[in-house]
C-alpha cells in the first residue's frame, strides 16, 4: 500500500509524461486520463522540463521519450531515479526498438521499454506493469537483446544451464528471457505474483544478475536460450 492509499482504496499510479512532440504527448496524456488508476500528474517538453516537474510533483512512473532535446531520457532517468531514490519508476519510449540507448537507459536504471507503436493495451499494461516495480521488455526488445548478445559475442557458446538454480527458477529465467512480464509469468505457471518475485530475487542473487536485460543475457550465455529464440532443455 503506498503513501497515502488507504486499505480498500485502488492505488492511483500518478504518473509524469515527457516527450518533445506536442501531438504525442497530448496523445499519452489523453489516453492515461481515461484510467480510473492513472493520474497525470506533471507533462514535459524535454528532458530537463522532466527532472524539474518530477521534483515538483513526485510521480510514482516518469513515462519518457528516450530521445529528447536539451537532456534525453536516459539523463532525465538517471537523475529522477536519484532524487526520489529509486521510488518514482521510469517506463522509456522508443521510436526506434533496440540501439545504444536501451542499453544506456537500462543502466541508468530505467524499469521497462515500450515502442511508440504499442498498442492502447499495451501501454496500460507496461505503466502498471512497471509502476508495481516489476520490470518489463517487449517481447520484440527481448529478441533484439539477444539477437545482438549473438552478433556481438559469437553463436558457438556451450549450453551450461546454471547449476544453482532450482527447476522452478529456471523456469522462471527461461520465461523471463521470452519477455514476460511477472504477471505473466505467475499465469504460466499458476503461481502468484508474491512467487513470481521471491524466484526471480532467488535467482538474479545466485547469478549475481543486476535487471531482466542481463537475465535475457544471463539466459542465452547458459545455453537456455539459443540464437534465433529457440529455447534449450529445461535444467533437471
Amino acid at each position: 500500500m503506498t503513501c497515502g492509499q488507504r486499505a480498500g482504496e485502488t492505488r492511483v499510479i500518478r504518473t509524469l509524461v515527457a516527450d518533445d512532440q506536442a501531438v504525442v504527448r497530448t496523445g499519452f496524456v489523453n489516453l492515461l486520463g481515461t484510467q480510473e488508476d492513472i493520474e497525470v500528474v506533471g507533462e514535459a517538453e524535454d528532458g530537463a522540463q522532466a527532472v524539474r516537474v518530477a521534483a515538483e510533483t513526485r510521480p510514482d512512473l516518469a513515462l519518457l521519450d528516450i530521445r529528447m532535446p536539451h537532456k534525453n531520457g536516459i539523463e532525465a532517468a538517471r537523475e529522477i531515479l536519484a532524487a526520489s531514490g529509486g521510488a518514482t519508476k521510469v517506463l522509456m519510449l522508443t521510436t526506434f526498438g533496440l540501439d545504444e540507448y536501451v542499453y544506456d537507459a537500462l543502466a541508468a536504471g530505467a524499469g521497462g521499454f515500450l515502442l511508440k507503436d504499442a498498442t492502447f493495451p499495451e501501454l496500460l499494461h507496461a505503466v502498471r506493469v512497471v509502476a508495481d516495480g516489476s520490470a518489463l521488455l517487449s517481447p520484440e526488445i527481448t529478441k533484439r537483446l539477444i539477437a545482438e548478445f549473438v552478433h556481438a559475442r559469437g553463436s558457438r557458446l556451450p549450453a551450461h544451464p546454471p547449476a544453482d538454480l532450482t527447476a522452478r527458477e529456471t523456469e522462471v529465467l527461461v520465461l523471463i528471457a521470452r519477455g514476460l512480464s511477472n504477471a505473466e509469468i505467475a499465469d504460466r505457471l499458476t503461481i502468484t505474483d508474491h512467487t513470481v518475485k521471491t524466484h526471480i530475487n532467488r535467482l538474479f542473487a545466485k547469478l549475481e544478475l543486476r535487471d531482466r536485460a542481463q537475465a535475457v543475457i544471463a539466459a542465452y550465455e547458459t545455453g537456455l536460450v539459443r540464437a534465433g529464440g529457440d529455447f534449450g532443455a529445461r535444467h533437471r
